[in-house]
């Protein structure tokens, strides 16, 4: 196998701030910032956006939205197109 071909696979700690959680997990993702871990030890740490802990779906507060009553009411409102 060629060396120097594949980054670096390390511990990181991925963190989502918005719903204050955080978890280890292995990656090749690189950053500048650094944490202490629960278990004394220093790893990178990758801010992302949303993770399972504040996505609508793993949380449960996903709205379904009803297009059927949205095509009703634009009829109510403007009326039904008329056949030609």
């Amino acid at each position: 196998m060629k060396s120097d071909t594949h980054p670096t696979y390390r511990p990181v700690v991925f963190r989502d701030r918005s719903a204050g959680y955080a978890f280890l997990t292995r990656s090749t993702a690189t950053s500048d910032r650094t944490i202490e871990w629960e278990d004394g030890n220093t790893y990178p740490v990758v801010d992302v956006e949303t993770s399972s802990a504040s996505h609508p779906f793993y949380t449960g507060t996903a709205r379904v939205l009803d297009t059927a009553g949205r095509v009703e009411r634009f009829e109510r409102r403007y009326g039904r197109r008329e056949e030609r």
